[in-house]
């Protein structure tokens, strides 16, 4: 391909991400004003529309999953990808949830009458046009969808490469829906994909999109939130650890490690690091690794350390092993002083994503959630309850792991913005 051929396919791309953005952006006033329940007969219909369209969305993941295993695509990545009935169904399932769900736009929440008579009040306002990036995770094109339009904003979907045909087939769904009730097909577009440039396209259109939200591993983010001139929202990694106090129910703290970790190894609460409390007797921190060995997870750490009471077949760690996720079934174990320690390593090799403490010490677990800087803390309880749905929000965003607008699970709240109104019967300011 000549230089001028390149240019050309580049000015293309732009060109269409803008066109959708502008599209976007003149439709956000109809999204905004949709009365609820007719946002909640749109999401109940397209369920039933992806449900009836099982085949075709199956057919096109299919397509993905292929072109990705000839490319070398990891099985984590794979296991991301891949869509069945049963996932479908889920994914149909999480509109029918979001159609029940309390609708944030409007809410009052605050208002007071001031000493002039001037009545005023705070409301939700959606936010506009939501930029969303992401990876292999065609859910994520759906759960967009239904988050975006209860609260009133209209989706900019850039998803990855390797998801174009299931995307592309879910968005051609939405779309049909969106007609049959009168609406635009552009209250829902998805961006090329061919490069990373349209990316870069997204998240510097000022005054066409309102807000990015970044969904995928640490590069993507990173690039996302370093690069864009338009408002965004760190969705962060999930480097997630699960710390055994010597104080412990030990078969119930394996129990919750082993869910975390084998659950869904492939998702951002899955658990990554178990750390181990020097207190506990060594045939107990033997139990742990042995159990993890025994479900199929390779251990990572300090091969010396492990070895001092007992365990065989470790993998020695490097630094990568103690600050990325693995998404996959291996786990960093380490061996800390005391709770102390503990949060002391969370804070130096943790994403601010879950972090959890097993312990039947009442001190050690109210320190624990006290002193760990992170958008969930779990006590006795495993890394995987940290999800939007599971909070009861419906289908969620991604997990922020800032602390300005949003932090944690993002759902409808998380996606509005607010105003004041202030209503009077012609005062003046003095």
């Amino acid at each position: 391909m000549s230089m001028t051929d390149a240019s050309n396919i580049r000015d293309t791309e732009r060109e269409e991400v803008l066109t959708k953005a502008r599209a976007a952006k003149a439709v956000a006033p109809v999204l905004a004003q949709l009365p609820t329940p007719r946002k909640n007969e749109i999401l109940n219909a397209a369920a039933e529309a992806l449900i009836e369209s099982t085949d075709k969305i199956l057919a096109a993941n299919q397509k993905d999953i292929d072109e990705g295993r000839a490319n070398g695509m990891a099985e984590s990545l794979v296991d991301r990808l891949s869509l069945d009935a049963d996932r479908v169904k889920g994914i149909a399932g999480g509109l029918h949830q979001v159609a029940g769900l309390k609708d944030p736009v409007g809410e009052v929440l605050t208002g007071q009458v001031m000493d002039n008579g001037i009545q005023m009040r705070k409301v939700r306002v959606p936010l506009g046009v939501m930029g969303m990036v992401y990876e292999a995770r065609p859910n994520v094109t759906v759960d967009a969808f239904g988050l975006a339009l209860k609260s009133g904003n209209v989706p900019l979907l850039r998803g990855s490469k390797t998801a174009r045909n299931s995307n592309a087939q879910l968005v051609e769904i939405l779309q049909d829906v969106l007609e049959k009730f009168g609406l635009p097909r552009e209250a829902v577009q998805l961006l090329p994909c061919e490069s990373r440039d349209s990316v870069q396209d997204l998240i510097t259109a000022r005054g066409l999109v309102d807000l990015v939200i970044p969904r995928g591993g640490a590069g993507l983010i990173n690039a996302v939130v370093t690069g864009a001139t338009v408002p965004a929202i760190e969705t962060g990694t999930g480097n997630c650890h699960f710390y055994i106090h010597d104080d412990v129910d030990l078969d119930a703290a394996i129990d919750m490690l082993i869910n975390g970790k084998t659950r869904r190894c492939s998702v951002c609460n899955a658990t990554e690091v178990a750390l181990l409390d020097a207190g506990l007797p060594d045939e107990d921190k033997l139990k742990v690794v042995k159990a993890l060995q025994e479900a199929g997870v390779t251990v990572h750490g300090k091969v010396a350390e492990l070895e001092s009471f007992g365990a065989t077949d470790v993998v020695e760690a490097t630094d990568e092993d103690w600050t990325d996720e693995y998404l996959s079934f291996d786990i960093a174990v380490a061996v800390v002083g005391d709770v102390d320690e503990a949060i002391a390593h969370i804070a130096k090799y943790g994403s601010g994503h879950t972090e959890a403490i097993a312990s039947n010490n009442v001190f050690a677990v109210q320190k624990f959630a006290d002193e760990v800087d992170a958008a969930a803390v779990m006590l006795n309880a495993s890394t995987a309850f940290t999800d939007g749905e599971v909070y009861g929000m419906g289908a969620e965003i991604g997990i922020s792991t800032q602390k300005l607008h949003a932090r944690g699970p993002m759902a409808l709240p998380e996606l509005t913005s607010s105003k004041w109104i202030l209503q009077g019967t012609g005062q003046t300011r003095p």
